[in-house]
């Protein structure tokens, strides 16, 4: 079964949700993404420091992956967040893991290469153009 689910406060942002694939987390396209950060939702980039450094989405904040546990309780509660990593894999990884603890996480669907492709800005750490990594 597929269900459309709005994220809270953005009318014009739906992501597909499947059930009976717990493995899935929902997903957003990098331009719903663009447009949940613009409505206040938190960008949490999973990817190492140096892939970080190379290029990011503004407003991005990273938390690596290997290190999401331990800093669960540095994330904002009460707004969307939405995962992202190069290609979309360990982001879905972080979706789950974050809504296992009650988090409103979605995956951003093909990761900053889709992000990229999309014709979003990519920065670099020194606030440069960057390149994904």
């Amino acid at each position: 079964m597929v269900e459309v689910v709005t994220i809270s406060g953005i009318d014009s942002v739906s992501c597909v949700h499947e059930f009976g694939a717990a493995e899935q987390p929902r997903e957003i396209s990098p331009l719903q993404a663009d447009e949940a950060v613009a409505a206040g939702a938190s960008l949490v980039d999973v990817r190492e420091p140096d892939e970080f450094d190379a290029g990011h989405a503004p407003h991005a904040i990273i938390v690596p992956l290997g290190e999401l546990e331990q800093r669960i309780a540095d994330l904002p509660r009460g707004t969307t967040i939405v995962c992202v990593c190069r290609s979309g894999g360990r982001s879905a990884a972080a979706a789950q893991v974050l809504s296992a603890h009650g988090f409103d996480a979605i995956n951003l669907a093909g990761g900053m290469f889709a992000w990229s492709a999309d014709g979003l800005a990519v920065v670099a750490a020194n606030g440069s153009p960057g390149i994904v990594l």
